[in-house]
């Protein structure tokens, strides 16, 4: 199953038993804020320990890739820059995410007072951890193999479009592109 189908259908179980929980106890919605809390600090515990764990392999091959513009193809770029600094820069993007996670649910929860979604979050939040590709690498020890060879394929909206592209002819092509330009 694909991440995002899996992703649907933890989502929907978690509604499911998000039904069954009265959050209207005081003393039950204490606890699931704190296994939020607490879900979101492991998260992030685990997040900073990756990137230990990268800067400490320091490793400097050199990746070359095409990053595709989705809307102009003619404007895709070059990106040469070491497997340690990708794989920082994709750990930064998953704290990224937690903040805004975290920033959203501080809105629908205090602001707008949702309950349920703190608790689909808090299980989410894991299951984000587990799919994290840096952290199958440097954690769990996978190879970078498959679906783990960087560049990381996103998956995104625009599927394959989207996907950066690592083979020769795509990365000669634009290194002549940046020639021309700078002519």
């Amino acid at each position: 199953m694909s991440a995002a189908v899996n992703n649907l259908v933890i989502s929907l179980a978690a509604m499911q038993v998000a039904r069954k929980i009265p959050f209207d106890d005081p003393q039950v919605l204490t606890y699931v804020r704190i296994a939020y809390v607490a879900t979101q600090a492991l998260v992030l515990g685990v997040y900073y320990y990756v990137a230990q764990q990268i800067k400490k392999k320091n490793d400097q091959t050199v990746l070359k890739y095409v990053e595709p513009n989705p809307m102009n193809k003619d404007e895709s770029k070059l990106v040469t820059t070491t497997v340690r600094d990708y794989d920082l820069g994709e750990v930064s993007k998953l704290v990224r995410a937690v903040y805004m996670g975290c920033a959203m649910m501080a809105f629908m929860h205090l602001y707008l007072g949702y309950t349920q979604p703190l608790f689909i979050q808090a299980l989410m939040g894991l299951k984000t951890l587990y799919d994290a590709k840096p952290v199958s690498i440097h954690l769990l020890g996978k190879p970078a193999e498959g679906d783990l060879k960087r560049p990381f394929k996103t998956g995104g909206m625009f599927g394959a479009a989207s996907d950066p592209q690592t083979d020769k002819a795509a990365i000669d092509e634009a290194e002549k592109r940046i020639g021309k330009k700078d002519d």
